[in-house]
């Protein structure tokens, strides 16, 4: 019995072509039902404590509860797809996370400094490229810091919804979509770009070098995640860049602006380019030789794996 790669692992004995579709559509919708009923109660909570209203008009808790509220609703997405894998592909939900039907923690860990690195490196060239190029009045390094105090408190509440919120965006695209789109293709790179493609329009359409630097993104986690057999290089880079880009918007007293990185400029995406591809050369490197991998052959091996 041979191993399965990573994009094939929803291809079990139990598939039918009908799972992935109804899997992907239960998602979705459980999602959707869940951020419109948790911003529902929330909003109401905030009108009957007589609470002011945001930018949007509504009644609020202020800028930190509407930030928190906004990635936590994006996490319920990791929980979803976890049933959806469990329920409706009757395989064990770990094998979205990797090859040996569990997140593998200590490559995780191991990844995480290396994907800080490459965020500090890819803003600290996008502003020095910004400033070469003459775009640096865009970079907003003038503005006045929020101050210590506040950037604590912004901080600490990053470290509790940045990570979940990130994780869940990649068991979703890098994770589900990849896998269900996986069930129809041999190679892996038309899933690869599947992915990618719907990873970059959920984030709108901002600017073209934006859109295009998503997608790199969305094509390069995919690939590392099919290369090394788990989600754990995608993980660690998109939650230090969710983290160190909310961290600068935070010294700044800005994290409810409202750019994201479809809004991206051509300096920081040309960056880009060459930090992925020094980032997935690194994770190749580190990646762990022996994966023991999960056999899906017989559904008595599967069945006896919890994620």
């Amino acid at each position: 019995m041979s191993a399965t790669q990573y994009h094939r692992l929803a291809r079990t004995p139990a598939h039918r072509w009908w799972r992935p579709v109804l899997g992907t559509l239960f998602i979705l919708a459980a999602a959707a039902f869940v951020m419109v009923a948790g911003y529902l109660v929330v909003t109401l909570a905030a009108l009957l404590a007589g609470r002011p209203e945001n930018p949007e008009g509504l009644p609020s808790f202020g800028e930190h509860a509407d930030l928190a509220i906004a990635f936590l609703m994006i996490a319920v997405l990791l929980p979803l797809s976890l049933l959806a894998a469990r329920w409706i592909q009757r395989r064990p939900a770990g094998t979205l996370s990797s090859v040996t039907g569990r997140l593998r923690w200590r490559f995780l860990l191991k990844l995480l400094p290396v994907a800080l690195i490459a965020i500090v490196v890819l803003i600290a060239g996008g502003v020095g490229l910004s400033m070469l190029t003459g775009g640096a009045d865009d970079a907003g390094l003038d503005d006045q810091l929020a101050g210590w105090g506040p950037f604590a408190l912004s901080m600490l509440l990053l470290l509790v919804v940045v990570p979940p919120q990130a994780a869940a965006e990649e068991y979703f695209t890098r994770g589900w979509l990849l896998q269900a789109t996986g069930v129809w293709f041999r190679g892996p790179w038309v899933p690869i770009a599947f992915q990618a493609l719907v990873f970059a329009a959920a984030h709108g359409w901002g600017t073209p070098w934006g859109f295009a630097d998503l997608f790199l993104f969305g094509a390069v986690a995919g690939w590392l995640t099919v290369r090394t057999g788990g989600l754990e290089a995608a993980i660690a880079l998109h939650v230090m860049n969710n983290l160190v880009s909310a961290g600068v918007a935070a010294a700044y007293g800005q994290l409810t602006i409202t750019e994201t990185a479809a809004d991206m400029p051509w300096q920081m995406a040309a960056v880009d380019v060459v930090v992925l591809t020094a980032y997935a050369i690194v994770v190749v490197q580190l990646a762990p030789k022996t994966p023991e991998p999960v056999v899906l052959a017989q559904p008595p091996l599967a069945d006896a794996i919890r994620s």
